[in-house]
């Protein structure tokens, strides 16, 4: 097992929210991740499409997958806060939709920075998709990372 399987594997249990609102981790890689969010009574909004806290929590969760596969080396070894986040909700939002994330910051970065600080902060974005992969929604969270205390 890679340790990107690794993350994907334990990220629903150490975050059960994201099964409860049934986000589904796609694919992780240095620094990038993708996950989907299938359309159900329970994500629907009032007006039939995706309820704008579930794309919210879609996209949280793509960044917080991206954010750890960027800092697999040292995962277990941090202690990862999501400290902010925006978004933009750029088209009405139907059916399945993907989020892929990616870090503001190469990895190698990241991680020399927590090598040399004991803690970084840093960017993931978001691009959320529908099926014709139009952008429905733009996000960036703002990751703060620290080293556990002993």
């Amino acid at each position: 097992m890679t340790p990107y399987d690794m993350i994907k594997a334990q990220l629903g249990t150490i975050v059960p929210f994201q099964n409860f609102v049934g986000v589904e981790l796609l694919e992780l890689v240095d620094g990038k991740a993708s996950a989907q969010l299938a359309q159900r009574d329970e994500t629907t909004n009032h007006i039939k499409t995706q309820h704008a806290g579930a794309m919210f929590t879609l996209g949280e969760a793509a960044s917080a997958a991206a954010m750890a596969a960027a800092l697999a080396p040292v995962i277990l070894s941090v202690r990862p806060v999501a400290a902010g986040a925006t978004i933009a909700f750029t088209k009405i939002a139907k059916g399945t939709l993907t989020a892929h994330a990616k870090t503001s910051v190469p990895s190698n970065d990241l991680l020399a920075k927590l090598e040399a600080d004991g803690k970084v902060a840093f960017e993931v974005l978001v691009d959320i998709q529908d099926r014709d992969k139009d952008t429905v929604a733009e996000m960036a969270i703002t990751w703060h990372v620290s080293r556990k205390q002993s």
